[in-house]
């Protein structure tokens, strides 16, 4: 069974910080595009951070760009995302996402999510 469960999450004081893992079951995740995305209550789910397969790459929303490091171990079919500086703004289900690409048709598989609150 195909399955991402993420963890990590928690209450956190603003300025502080938190370790997202999402872990891979059913599949490797060697070959798959891995993503982190969010969504606060009200608003629409944004991507926050991408990490290309072999971690060569990754790419980040404006709004964590300097805060939020997306890094993976393919050897342990995780991928995590270290929250630093934490914002109210912040506040979210975090959400793990692996995507593959053939032929031009994506696969996505999704997690359950992992909520992250930021008191001020």
């Amino acid at each position: 069974q195909v399955q991402l469960v993420e963890s990590g999450g928690g209450l956190v004081q603003f300025g502080g910080s938190l370790r997202l893992s999402c872990a891979a079951s059913g599949f490797t995740i060697s070959t798959y595009g891995m993503s982190w995305y969010r969504q606060a209550p009200g608003k629409e789910r944004e991507l926050v951070a991408v990490i290309t397969t072999t971690g060569g790459s990754t790419n980040y929303a404006d709004s964590v760009k300097g805060r939020f490091t997306i890094s993976r171990d393919n050897a342990k079919n995780t991928v995590y995302l270290q929250m630093n500086s934490l914002k109210p703004e912040d506040t979210a289900v975090y959400y793990c996402n692996a995507r593959e690409t053939v032929f031009r048709i994506a696969y996505d598989y999704w997690g359950q999510g992992t909520q992250v609150t930021v008191s001020s």
